[in-house]
């Protein structure tokens, strides 16, 4: 049998003697972003399997206790996120009564990128029926869609979502989106049928994991865009 081997570091031997689960709350506590199993174990000083076990335990633990809180793996990693029962206190606290949810231009744009991406702004415009630059910049600067390479044949720069994305809507990855085949046509904005009933969908993801934005969102222009009109998405 090999040795197992552990980080190395200057307090290697005080990471060594700390209790796993408990170090392992330390280091979740304080993230910011979803943390893999492989980066809590280099943090914590125990072998990535070990670490791996001890954070789905966790999170059946919390489950089970009926936590405020709740342990997930989202985004290619973990995190604490508030339990869905407990999100009005949250949003109470921080909004003061408030509630700012993502506009219904931005949830039919996001819902748009999700489910046809890569895809290019005039693309978008296409589908919706209106120009989307100014909702696509809104949504750009907030961490939610960004640039993912340039069209093969046009140029035109292509839009995807992001990890934050992935995070922000409590899923693992993109396969794990909702289908939106038994949805009803409500998109009525919407050319593309196939995606009929898609902003409902995101909606309501957004909602439970309390996406918001500020009251000052820029909206879409209302004029309708013909794809053959529309000015080249380079640069």
């Amino acid at each position: 049998m090999t040795e197992q081997s552990f980080p190395s570091g200057p307090h290697e031997l005080e990471l060594e003697m700390l209790e796993l689960r408990p170090a392992l709350e330390a280091v979740l506590m304080v993230a910011d972003q979803p943390l893999d199993h492989l980066t809590l174990a280099q943090a914590v000083g125990h072998p990535p399997t070990d670490v791996a076990d001890a954070l789905g335990a966790l999170a059946d633990e919390y489950t089970r206790q009926g936590r405020g809180f709740e342990l997930r793996n989202v985004a290619g990693g973990w995190r604490f996120f508030t339990r869905e029962e407990f999100a009005g206190a949250v949003e109470r606290f921080i909004l003061d009564g408030q509630q700012a949810r993502l506009t219904q231009a931005a949830l039919e744009t996001m819902a748009v990128v999700a489910y046809r991406q890569p895809i290019s702004r005039s693309r978008i415009s296409a589908i919706r029926g209106v120009n989307v630059d100014g909702v696509v910049r809104t949504l750009v600067t907030r961490g939610l869609i960004e640039e993912g390479g340039n069209d093969a044949e046009s140029g035109a720069v292509l839009y995807r979502t992001t990890s934050y994305f992935l995070e922000r809507m409590g899923l693992g990855s993109i396969g794990e989106l909702p289908d939106i085949a038994q949805h009803l046509p409500e998109m009525e904005d919407m050319e593309d049928e196939g995606l009929a009933g898609a902003d409902d969908v995101l909606g309501a993801l957004a909602a439970e994991q309390g996406l918001t934005q500020e009251q000052d969102a820029i909206d879409d222009d209302p004029t309708p865009t013909d794809v053959t009109d529309q000015e080249d998405d380079r640069g």
